[in-house]
């Protein structure tokens, strides 16, 4: 009888944008209100005041040249070569992306064809059955299409899929909201293959839900603050119901995934969680801990890039997992045998988890 094939991590890759883009540049913008009225503080104070909650120092923007596939298709090639793969293995390419590919001098959704296709078509790859096909699925996107690529693995209808998170957030930012200081650029990627054992390896379980009502209206998209600026929508976000939402429900979600393979936060070596609010994660870290009775935080348990970085939405976890896998993150390894847990929320309002054991 044959063992059910499990879905493992062969390759990672990154773009990070070249471009940094500090707190101090958002000095000269002005900041209005949801009713369009400016604030009774200081640009300094607004900023110095998000900086503590958030722990945004500064973000990435992508060239004015690059569209989200571009990017998706470097992290790809960086992948595929850190897997060692043809690309012409390949049996499903997944693009995880909520905006398709914004240009930067006419920033309108951009889908048609998949940023998929473009991706392949861009990787050159001509092999007809390597399917590719995008997922919009809020910040959770990225994750999403690796329970997928797992499902495939499983099922024995892929051995090599390539899972892809990449936005251009810079190109919906309404400039006169304060929320346009979280969002930025960037892309990662990740291959997975296809393996058997008897000690169960890769993505071992998976937990997610999807809360509409109301929190639907968590995450949207509408106009500028400032009226005088032309019918383009924007990125709008309730930021304190989304906050209190995150707290309730992403711990469980975790919680519910680890029990799912048989373990608990006490068998996890890190916990990559997608970054919108520095304190926010640390709150649900805290919480998901509370769970399991435990009082103090591991130390190196939770590595965070969002100071730096800032908030790529699909893209944070798959970056944050190859600078990790590529010794770029101090202080931060992955070895043999170590528990993972991704774990990500976002518009929809969508939550999913994933508990993974390293090769």
């Amino acid at each position: 009888m044959n063992k059910q094939p499990s879905a493992v991590i062969t390759g990672t890759g990154c773009y990070i944008p070249p471009e940094k883009v500090p707190n101090s540049d958002f000095l000269k913008h002005t900041f209005l209100d949801a009713n369009g009225k400016p604030y009774d503080r200081s640009n300094e104070e607004i900023i110095e005041k998000f900086e503590a909650i958030t722990g945004i120092r500064e973000r990435r923007y992508a060239p004015d040249d690059l569209l989200t596939s571009d990017m998706a298709t470097l992290a790809a090639e960086k992948a595929l070569a850190d897997a060692d793969l043809d690309k012409e293995a390949l049996d499903y390419i997944i693009v995880a992306h909520n905006f398709g590919d914004l240009r930067a001098d006419n920033p309108k959704v951009d889908m048609v064809p998949s940023l998929a296709s473009r991706v392949k078509q861009k990787l050159a790859i001509h092999n007809p059955q390597c399917i590719a096909y995008d997922l919009p699925f809020g910040c959770p996107g990225w994750l999403q299409g690796l329970i997928q690529a797992n499902y495939y693995i499983q099922s024995g209808d892929a051995e090599q899929v390539l899972v892809i998170g990449s936005e251009t957030l810079s190109r919906v930012c309404d400039p006169h909201d304060r929320d346009s200081m979280i969002y930025a650029d960037g892309a990662g990627a990740t291959v997975l293959g296809a393996t058997s054992g008897e000690q169960p390896v890769g993505i071992l379980s998976h937990a997610a839900r999807t809360d509409t009502n109301p929190e639907a209206d968590y995450l949207t998209m509408g106009l500028s603050f400032n009226e005088r600026e032309d019918d383009r929508l924007f990125l709008k976000m309730q930021g304190r119901k989304l906050y209190q939402y995150a707290l309730k429900r992403v711990p469980g979600v975790v919680k519910r995934s680890l029990e799912q393979a048989g373990l608990t936060i006490k068998d996890v070596a890190k916990v990559l969680i997608h970054q919108a609010n520095a304190k926010m994660d640390e709150a649900i870290l805290q919480r998901l801990l509370k769970l399991y009775n435990i009082s103090e935080v591991p130390p190196s348990l939770m590595p965070m890039t969002i100071s730096w970085l800032g908030n790529t939405s699909v893209a944070t976890i798959p970056t944050l997992l190859d600078l990790i896998r590529s010794n770029k993150l101090d202080n931060h390894q992955i070895s043999s045998g170590d528990i993972l847990v991704f774990a990500s929320v976002g518009a929809g309002m969508n939550i999913n988890a994933v508990v993974y054991r390293e090769k």
